[in-house]
């Protein structure tokens, strides 16, 4: 994803004198082909990003679109006020760039772990939140937030996702993506698990005889509700899947809007890491398994039961 994310950013640059690259000290071997091509538009802040987000906010009311970079927690958890204050306040055009979000660094410790980013940076008024679900995703949704009017946040991973769209999708912010046909229940993703929620969807067809709609919900915030309202009316549950908490991120997105639903409700899970500090280090797939096994999640959504 993050080099899907420089090559699009490149390209936007190329074409627009508008587009800078702030990095809090973070990207190498990553951000050098920005910084070699329009080194005058490109600032390496060092290891503080509060300041770095008051110098994206300075630059932007001077008419520029700015992409300040870091690790998920760095530009986002560490310079909230200055993101609510400086950016949100004054609606300016930063785009916000994570890195590894969700476990990606989960060997450096909680410290590192991004699992509270999307819940965090959704309830600031007028930012938009995106989450792509692939490195085709990525480049998409890095040139599609330069025609955002106000903030945005592009939530990246670095795990090798996997390309999960073998032809370029109708991309547009938010509109999900319909990745699979399914009629038993429908599986939202965000971010970098679309990968294994479609191999267990595929799964659940041959072992299970359950056909799994997959969304990619690559926007969390504006949240495409009218595919959600879709999901369910025409399957029988609904479940979202996130490497972020089950607090606040995409779940609870999706809850509200099956909350106003008139007339029943489809069975309802969040499947994402548990509201708890982890105090565990270890890879990412490892970290992964502190949400439980995703199958057995939706055949017990399903009232099928687990394996």
């Amino acid at each position: 994803m993050r080099s899907r994310f420089v090559k699009a950013l490149c390209e936007l640059a190329v074409a627009d004198e508008r587009v800078w690259l702030l990095t809090g000290d973070l990207g190498y071997s990553v951000l050098e082909p920005f910084r070699e091509r329009f080194p005058k538009r490109y600032v390496n802040a060092g290891i503080a990003e509060q300041n770095m987000t008051g110098v994206a906010a300075g630059l932007a009311q001077f008419g520029k679109i700015v992409f300040t970079y870091s690790i998920a927690n760095f530009p986002t958890l560490r310079c909230l006020e200055q993101i609510r204050n400086d950016v949100c306040y004054h609606k300016l055009p930063v785009r916000i760039v994570s890195v590894g979000g969700g476990f990606a660094y989960g060997s450096a410790g909680y410290t590192h772990q991004g699992l509270e980013d999307l819940a965090v940076l959704r309830a600031l008024p007028g930012m938009t939140v995106i989450a792509p679900g692939d490195p085709v995703e990525a480049g998409l949704a890095t040139r599609a937030s330069l025609e955002l009017p106000g903030p945005c946040y592009l939530r990246l991973g670095k795990g090798g996702e996997a390309v999960v769209h073998q032809e370029q999708p109708d991309f547009a912010i938010g509109r999900a993506i319909r990745v699979r046909e399914g009629h038993d229940v429908t599986l939202i993703s965000t971010g970098g698990l679309l990968g294994h929620t479609l191999e267990v969807a595929t799964q659940l067809a041959e072992k299970h005889r359950i056909e799994a709609r997959v969304l990619s919900m690559h926007t969390l915030k504006p949240l495409d509700e009218q595919t959600v309202r879709a999901a369910a009316s025409e399957t029988g549950g609904v479940v979202t899947v996130e490497e972020h908490s089950v607090t606040g991120g995409l779940g609870s997105a999706v809850a509200d809007v099956l909350a106003e639903l008139d007339g029943a409700r489809p069975p309802f899970r969040k499947f994402g890491a548990p509201d708890r500090v982890n105090h565990q280090i270890g890879s990412q797939k490892h970290l992964r398994g502190l949400a439980g096994d995703l199958g057995d999640a939706v055949r017990t959504v399903l009232g099928r039961g687990p394996a």
